[in-house]
């Protein structure tokens, strides 16, 4: 049993079986409908079958991010004069204390226990009950304890599905009898290994490669079957990465499949003898050894064992519950049954999850907006903001240009370079990245934006804002940002459209 399959203590003792709302899952989803819901008056159950906080506080987010702050740290010093010297010289940053690293990890995540996350629920009112819950029909949740022990939930308004989604294994020949890491693992990891294969050029794969070289992984190889790392984003933002990578000494390789992996048990002394990843043979076959294989090629939505069945549902092709814009499950009479997080493959987002699962409580307690309004998701189908902690840092929000072109909308992009203000000098000398407006021409607003540089996450709200808001160009021209900050990116940009 894993780190990720042990259960915190139980709390069935305030569980209701009669609550007016059940959620299954307790990760930030589900935490923020939990608590939303029972801040309105609602008597609230979540079921957990691992830990309360979710994949993102304990195998995801928080671990991943704290294990690639060293080396950010180190990076940052290493391109500030008068502090290069204390970080290390050359392509890869000054030493990172791998152990010290993985100790402040361990913090982060709580020791892997979920107490001091289950304050948070019990302050509202809200009950955990440990278990697998399953739907066993209309307002009918069965969960079934570690013992083998079943209690029924019959909530009086409403169930939630929160379940999130897991690593996706690809079926590859001898890629699960190899026993690679996926997201947990690599998270958890107690040692850096000398040699490392990353098969998955998002933003999970392109994170964790960078955060274990600089860790101390001597050999980090990247492979990603598309044509260039974070295929998602602005193609210029993934060809930076790159090319930063390949400063550090990551090796990439792009457009190339995995077709055969195997774990060779004959080395003399190892329990785990190296990983030989055997690469596809359109252009120049290859074989990559590793003392480890990453795969982040995906998520698949947790639904396999909810009992969608029993509502008379089946999940899409790609598995995950489809749900409109109320974030009710589509195909469900009577409207009980919700969907909110990963699992409905709305945005697969932390943020994102939280945000539907504000609406969602809001929808199940009757609550409107200041205006009026009921309330619905409207930012998932276009304005989604996201960070890849990658360095440089890939901040967007909302429309690639390829994207909003292919939605019909008649747009023009503008970019600059990142270190064309003096808020980047400052910051150091390696000044690396492109920002980019793309801009809707009829409307004079913003519908994506793109910063790649060092430390670039916190100007992305300012652009979610703008586009949530269809701030025009006029209005945000008077926007002035302050000197000398990188903020004044948003003036060259506004500069370059024309204004």
């Amino acid at each position: 049993m894993s780190r990720g399959d042990v259960p915190g203590p139980e709390d069935p003792a305030g569980a209701t079986s009669q609550p007016d709302v059940v959620v299954i899952g307790g990760g930030p989803a589900g935490e923020v409908v939990a608590g939303r819901c029972a801040e309105a008056g609602l008597s609230v159950v979540v079921v957990e079958r691992e830990r309360v906080g979710g994949e993102c506080s304990y195998w995801g987010c928080i671990p991943s991010k704290t294990l690639i702050r060293p080396g950010e740290v180190l990076a940052a010093a290493q391109v500030a004069p008068g502090a290069a010297g204390a970080a290390g010289a050359g392509g890869v940053p000054g030493r990172v204390d791998a152990a010290a690293a993985f100790a402040r990890r361990d913090e982060m995540v709580g020791g892997y226990s979920d107490e001091g996350q289950l304050p948070w629920l019990r302050d509202r009112g809200v009950a955990v009950v440990r278990g697998i819950g399953r739907l066993a029909g209309e307002r009918t949740v069965v969960v079934r304890a570690a013992d083998g022990a079943e209690r029924t939930l019959r909530p009086n308004r409403a169930v939630v599905l929160a379940t999130g989604t897991r690593a996706t294994m690809p079926p590859i020949p001898g890629l699960a009898e190899a026993e690679p890491w996926d997201n947990r693992t690599a998270t958890g990891a107690r040692a850096v290994p000398r040699r490392l294969a990353v098969l998955g050029g998002g933003a999970v794969g392109s994170e964790l490669a960078q955060a274990f070289r600089r860790l101390g992984s001597e050999e980090v190889t990247v492979i990603e079957g598309g044509p260039r790392l974070l295929a998602h984003e602005e193609p210029f933002a993934g060809d930076e990465v790159r090319a930063a990578f390949e400063a550090e000494g990551i090796v990439v390789h792009t457009g190339r499949r995995v077709v055969t992996v195997r774990r060779d048990r004959s080395t003399q002394g190892s329990a785990r003898g190296p990983v030989v990843v055997g690469l596809d043979e359109a252009g120049d076959p290859r074989q990559i050894v590793a003392d480890e294989l990453l795969v982040a090629v995906g998520r698949t939505p947790a639904t396999a064992d909810l009992g969608l069945e029993a509502v008379g549902l089946s999940t899409a092709p790609h598995g995950f519950v489809e749900v409109d814009e109320q974030l009710r499950v589509r195909g469900v009479e009577g409207g009980w049954l919700y969907a909110t997080g990963d699992v409905n493959g709305r945005a697969l987002l932390t943020h994102m999850g939280k945000y539907q699962a504000r609406v969602a409580a809001d929808v199940i307690s009757g609550r409107v907006d200041p205006a009026g309004r009921p309330a619905a998701d409207r930012c998932d189908s276009a304005v989604i903001p996201r960070v890849t902690f990658t360095d440089p840092q890939v901040s967007a929000v909302g429309l690639t240009e390829q994207a909003a072109r292919a939605a019909g909308l008649d747009v023009r992009a503008v970019a600059v370079p990142t270190g064309s203000v003096a808020g980047s000098s400052v910051r150091g000398t390696d000044a690396v990245g492109t920002c980019q407006l793309v801009v809707d021409v009829a409307r004079r607003v913003l519908v994506g934006a793109t910063f790649v540089g060092h430390d670039t996450q916190e100007l992305v709200h300012g652009a979610t804002i703008a586009i949530v808001g269809a701030v025009t160009l006029e209005d945000l021209w008077h926007a002035v940002p302050s000197f000398p900050t990188v903020s004044e990116v948003w003036l060259r940009l506004l500069e370059a459209y024309g204004l």
